[in-house]
């Protein structure tokens, strides 16, 4: 029997009359035109030599489009390649250089300087795929009535390639199966209880793991109706509740629409279900949403590498600033970075194993060595520990651990103390080269608008609160921190930008 994750999620597809996505513009795509259109683009696929186990690199603008191509890709035993939006012609040239693709596919503006790389770098074929039907890509579609058959796949064949953001060095292709996709899929569709009654509001970029294979998948196999937006847009956001039962985000999102004058109790009634990741959510923020809407936010925890890992409960405490409970079937602990197994409560390394882990990174066979223990559990970076009640809370990540006069700084344990200070929005820890202390703290901190809190006042209040080898030695203040597309705090930028801080 194939484990392809097309045939999984179209088998739960039970209704083809039923709305799947629905656009800004007025288009209503149902379940039946999605995958009969995903299956003429897999026809114009294989027309176009695309064979099982191929690339098909994408860096397309979010519409049922690119839903209907990554369906198309694990119909045809293709690998997708989702690429980020923003990146330049400059950066998308080591991406396909690494890869190869069989395929790529660009917005229609971009088609001949991206063909220009494509020679230069020897590409098969290059394609254009607009968000409202044009491209020469869907001109093929267009001129393909017949549907290509569903190729069989292994649980371990690939299903997509996700290229890491390479902050500490060359970027690595995480390598997911269709057993990753799948299995990640049905665990989340019953821990979140989505069924087909579900309308889930999608402002999430689809070239990312959380809008592409949690948004997307869990929907799809729950049978629900995704209403897609092509960004975050708190009015749309707001617009869109009334007939809405779910909102996946990140935190960014959830700051904003805290500002929104619409939102109360009232307009969020019908909601069911808002889940937040891709970043740490600020314990405030999720007091501040239950406060202002009578719902507690569901923190999740993931990785490109592994999709998500744990989740806090759809019954019970969702405990603001922790990320819940491994999934079904995964199994997670904590460690030195040694690999010695540490207790309930010590904080370590977090690794994990499970069907949702990757099987590694694509052409670096000795980096994928690295990162995985001889039991076969992945070293995540993360640090962790899990508490009394079976919690995971994430600390940060291994590689911001700051070691001052030999003494273990963890960041979020200083950034907790500043954010709770009146006059701070949001704060970041880094350490800095110390000419004493090999490395010296520095907190990089938002203040709200008009708040007159400085440096002294929050190395004064922090006196009494943390271990002088935790306080801060410096404060910078910033008007917004360095994120990147999926919100998380660029802890590197701040590094790079205050290297020199201590130094004489």
């Amino acid at each position: 029997m194939s484990a392809n994750v097309h045939d999984l999620l179209r088998a739960r597809a039970t209704d083809p009359a039923k709305i799947a996505i629905e656009t800004p513009d007025g288009r209503a795509i149902s379940y039946g035109e999605l995958y009969a259109r995903a299956g003429r683009m897999a026809r114009a696929l294989v027309d176009l030599d695309v064979e099982p186990g191929d690339r098909v690199a994408v860096q397309i603008d979010k519409s049922p489009d690119a839903i209907a191509l990554a369906l198309a890709c694990f119909r045809a035993g293709a690998a997708l390649l989702p690429l980020n939006t923003a990146y330049t012609l400059a950066e998308i040239e080591y991406f396909l250089g690494d890869a190869e693709p069989a395929l790529t596919l660009c917005r229609p503006p971009q088609l001949a300087a991206m063909r220009a790389l494509g020679e230069r770098l020897t590409l098969r074929a290059v394609e254009s795929l607009g968000d409202h039907g044009d491209g020469t890509f869907l001109a093929r579609v267009a001129a393909t009535s017949e549907e290509l058959p569903s190729v069989s796949r292994a649980p371990d064949d690939l299903a997509a390639i996700l290229y890491t953001s390479g902050t500490t060095g060359r970027s690595k292709g995480a390598m997911l199966t269709h057993e990753n996709l799948s299995s990640n899929a049905e665990a989340l569709v019953g821990l979140w209880r989505f069924t087909a009654d579900d309308v889930l509001i999608h402002a999430l970029p689809v070239y990312h793991t959380h809008g592409l294979f949690v948004a997307t998948n869990v929907a799809l196999l729950a049978g629900a109706t995704m209403i897609f937006q092509p960004k975050f847009d708190a009015d749309a956001i707001m617009a869109a509740m009334p007939r809405a039962t779910s909102l996946m985000g990140v935190p960014t999102y959830y700051t904003r629409l805290l500002e929104h004058p619409g939102l109360t109790r009232e307009a969020t009634r019908r909601m069911r279900l808002f889940t937040s990741g891709s970043a740490p959510l600020l314990a405030e923020t999720h007091q501040r949403w239950r406060e202002s809407t009578g719902h507690a936010i569901l923190e999740r925890y993931g990785m490109t590498e592994t999709n998500m890992i744990a989740s806090n409960p759809y019954n019970g405490d969702r405990v603001a600033g922790a990320v819940g409970f491994p999934l079904p079937g995964v199994s997670l602990r904590v460690a030195e970075p040694t690999g010695a197994i540490l207790p309930q409560g010590a904080v370590g390394v977090i690794e994990v194993k499970g069907p949702n882990v990757f099987k590694g990174y694509w052409r670096m066979p000795e980096k994928t060595a690295a990162e995985f223990r001889p039991d076969g559990f992945f070293i995540t970076g993360d640090l962790g520990e899990i508490d009394e009640r079976g919690y995971v809370h994430i600390v940060g990540r291994a590689k911001d651990l700051i070691i001052s006069g030999g003494f273990n700084v963890y960041p979020k344990e200083v950034e907790v103390e500043i954010d709770a200070m009146e006059g701070v929005v949001e704060s970041a820890v880094v350490g800095l080269a110390h000419p004493d202390f090999g490395e010296g703290v520095a907190a990089v901190v938002v203040r709200v608008p008009g708040a007159s809190i400085d440096e002294f006042a929050i190395r004064d209040a922090l006196e009494d609160r943390l271990a002088k080898f935790k306080q801060p030695k410096r404060v910078f203040f910033v008007e917004a921190l360095p994120r990147n597309a999926m919100g998380k705090v660029q802890k590197s930028a701040l590094r790079e930008a205050y290297k020199s801080a201590f130094q004489p």
